[in-house]
């Protein structure tokens, strides 16, 4: 009859365990002006195509793309982020094993003496005892405590899969911006060398004319002072060119006395000439994955209040244990047999203050987390955005700038051209000079921006970190709608949302 009540009342316990406590987690909705495109789209400088997964490669430079290779194999930033997965998936295995049984061996020996009322009859004043015993216990999911440890574990490890994600998007791109810079550093020293070529030979000029009685000193002083204006700019740039080779190094896990050679030798602008693919904005959310991070920790935190919840109904822990106890080892096995099973029952009283503190700052917690999801979802629009104007005005601003160094060049050639032949004062020609100077200087540090406009907007569009299949088969964004905490799905779409989720590469 006892037998028969136990078994009855497990079966009625394993039966209820299907209805955890707390609100189920659904992901939250974002603007559904948000899902289209850009406002910066209407650029002729991009499209509306999906921008692909390895954006570094339409440069075309296979100096670059090994750099990102080996910065994704050896950066130790990802180093970082990729323990911290392995530490997150170590936790989420352990949450799982609440489902099992939990078994213990217990062993012991002692020797002692016992009082003589606690002796048995005829047995030694000092005596030796052995005790060993296996135990089970096994925890009835009643009020899905497990259930929500385990789920809250999981939206854990799928967040830390998406901060090293994270974590690539912005190795590749830190990699590419110091590639790029070290690139436009050269670029720009080039012309400043070749500014202060031309104004050597205007000293020269200014020289012989001076020997041949047709100028001043003054005018040798102002175009030797200008030429020595532009000589120490180069010092600052080669100290910022190495600076920018140096980052290279320490992004893809070198010394920088290890950094390759012809790292070094592009003395060119990196920079695209055609139209940068973009996307829209419901392909943009759903490849951030600081987006899909803070989804994920919302996740987590929206579990936990199920596990605090938890916490004030019974906690139902079957168990069984068996075990001998003798004065030797051969006794343990032929001696005396004992053994237990049964329920244990723990309930901790509502009119406590701890209970329903954990579960307000649960609560709390996946506010602020619902919040932080808003905030990165906002910040990538933001980001976005910001680049897309960026780039647009900064190629209408080297426009405007190359257009002006073109002039510059043609008014200092025909300010020489008359200085030969005795039509110009001098002061004219330095003038156009010093013009034509700043007007390349202005154009390469253009161009420079330029280059770093371009990897800011592949870097906003968080592109890096994924391959082609996976970026093909992102989920849709939610549409706008209502999204309190305490809103629970039916059971087929809360399967179908942990299949996206899942899908997505966390475990």
């Amino acid at each position: 009859m006892t037998r028969s009540i136990l078994l009855g009342f497990a079966s009625a316990l394993a039966l209820a365990a299907c209805a955890p406590v707390g609100p189920n987690h659904a992901p939250p909705a974002t603007p559904s002006s948000a899902a289209g495109s850009f406002i910066g789209s209407g650029s002729p400088a991009v499209t509306t195509q999906a921008p692909p997964g390895d954006w570094w490669r339409l440069y075309e430079d296979p100096v670059l793309d090994r750099l990102v290779a080996d910065a994704l194999a050896e950066n130790k930033d990802l180093a970082i982020a990729t323990a911290n997965l392995a530490r997150a998936r170590a936790l989420l295995r352990e949450s799982r094993a609440g489902r099992l049984p939990q078994s213990q061996i217990d062993a012991g020996a002692a020797y002692g003496r016992l009082p003589e009322g606690q002796r048995a009859p005829g047995a030694d004043r000092e005596d030796g005892s052995i005790d060993a015993g296996l135990s089970i216990a096994y925890e009835v999911d009643l009020f899905g405590r497990v259930s929500r440890s385990i789920e809250a574990a999981r939206g854990d490890a799928q967040a830390a899969a998406a901060g090293l994600h994270a974590a690539r998007v912005a190795v590749v791109a830190e990699t590419a911006r110091a590639y790029a810079d070290a690139s436009s550093f050269a670029a720009r020293i080039a012309v400043a060398e070749r500014t202060v070529g031309l104004l050597d030979k205007s000293v020269n000029l200014t020289s012989r004319r001076l020997e041949a009685g047709f100028g001043t000193r003054l005018d040798v002083a102002r175009v030797t002072s200008l030429r020595d204006q532009q000589r120490a700019i180069l010092p600052q740039l080669r100290a910022e060119r190495d600076a920018a080779l140096f980052r290279l190094a320490t992004l893809t896990g070198r010394a920088p006395a290890d950094l390759p050679p012809e790292v070094g030798q592009r003395a060119t602008t990196l920079t695209l000439d055609r139209p940068i693919p973009v996307g829209d904005g419901r392909a943009l959310i759903a490849r951030r994955p600081d987006v899909r991070e803070a989804e994920r920790r919302l996740a987590a935190d929206t579990a936990r209040i199920g596990v605090a919840t938890a916490d004030l109904y019974p906690r139902i822990v079957f168990g069984g244990s068996a075990g001998s106890t003798g004065s030797s080892f051969g006794d343990l096995f032929g001696g005396p047999q004992r053994w237990l099973l049964g329920p244990l029952l723990s309930w901790t009283f509502r009119n406590q203050e701890g209970p329903p503190a954990r579960i307000a700052a649960a609560e709390a917690s996946a506010q602020a987390s619902l919040a932080r999801f808003d905030k990165a979802v906002l910040t990538a629009l933001e980001e976005t955005e910001t680049a897309l104007s960026r780039y647009a005005h900064e190629l209408d601003r080297r426009a405007a700038l190359t257009s002006a160094r073109d002039e510059a060049r043609r008014a200092a050639e025909i300010s020489q051209a008359q200085l030969r032949a005795g039509r110009a004062d001098f002061l004219v020609v330095l003038d156009a000079e010093r013009t034509l100077a700043q007007a390349e200087f202005e154009l390469a540090q253009s161009n420079a921006q330029l280059s770093t406009a371009q990897v800011d907007l592949f870097r906003a569009l968080g592109g890096g970190w994924q391959d082609q299949a996976s970026a093909a088969t992102e989920p849709p964004l939610p549409a706008a709608a209502p999204r309190p905490l305490s809103v629970e799905p039916s059971p087929e779409r809360a399967a179908a949302l942990e299949r996206q989720l899942s899908s997505r590469g966390a475990e």
